[in-house]
């Protein structure tokens, strides 16, 4: 059978632990044919980011396009993109309709603590591609920044975050808590719609083997949306996946930082997704 095919729109990680590795890695576990558009390269591993070299936006866009103009793509999602014009390009295309089932992944911080967006992208985001999303995935710290607040150190912030992003635009908006430091021992993502507020649970696991887990839950999203899953039951899928990404690769030892996650954990523990 014929896979559907779902693009990513991100960095490349030279360490091979997030960004379009990591999408990718998430989208073969799912059976998904994987597509790309490089946005920056990374210079990194699982202690640091030492340098950023970004895609100019006109050659992002040709990318993005050669890809779109011969490949039927069922879901595209983005993750660091860099730049404000790169942003632009993004979402430029999917004001056409030519991303379907958009998922933003607002990439701005690693979790070495590097910055990997300038300012002007992030007001980019909040104006032009949040809107002509269809899920957005902010981790807290992210979110903070997208809203223009000091910090998000609570549940009920979180949720208060969820909230006003569906009001900028976005039609489901999935704060991710993994950040949080009010935590109470659980890994909570807050989900929220016009059709009101969910929340997604799971306990946290001891582990340095973190890195990627954003990128992998949006590209889970991604991969769901891509295979004819709703959004809600896509979303709920990727905290499930992710978790036991996390949780196969506990012990791992790749690296002497944030090693990588488990993304083939769902096959070998429960077959077929």
């Amino acid at each position: 059978m014929t896979p559907s095919a779902a693009l990513t729109i991100a960095g490349s990680d030279s360490g091979g632990g997030a960004g379009m590795q990591a999408d990718l890695r998430t989208f073969a576990a799912l059976g998904v044919h994987g597509c790309t558009a490089v946005a920056a390269l990374t210079a990194q591993n699982t202690v640091e980011v030492r340098d950023v070299l970004v895609t100019p936006a006109p050659f992002l866009r040709i990318q993005i396009e050669t890809v779109l103009d011969d490949i039927v793509v069922a879901a595209t999602k983005t993750g660091m993109l860099a730049t404000a014009d790169n942003v632009s390009v993004v979402a430029e295309l999917a004001a056409l309709g030519r991303l379907p089932n958009l998922v933003v992944d607002p990439v701005m911080v690693s979790s070495t603590g590097a910055r990997l967006l300038d300012r002007e992208a992030e007001r980019s985001y909040i104006a032009d591609l949040i809107p002509n999303a269809l899920v957005a995935t902010p981790n807290c710290r992210e979110a903070a920044v997208l809203l223009g607040w000091d910090e998000i150190a609570t549940r009920d912030r979180q949720r208060d975050a969820a909230r006003a992003l569906v009001d900028l635009g976005v039609t489901y908006a999935v704060v991710k808590g993994g950040d949080l430091v009010d935590s109470g021992g659980e890994s909570v993502d807050v989900v929220a719609s016009a059709a009101g507020l969910n929340e997604l649970h799971a306990p946290r696991i001891d582990t340095m083997n973190n890195h990627g887990t954003g990128c992998s839950f949006a590209a889970a999203v991604t991969g769901f949306l891509a295979l004819g899953h709703d959004p809600e039951d896509s979303i709920d899928r990727a905290k499930s996946f992710v978790h036991l990404a996390i949780d196969g690769a506990k012990t791992w030892k790749i690296g002497h930082g944030h090693g990588p996650v488990d993304h083939f954990a769902t096959r070998t523990r429960e077959g077929e997704p």
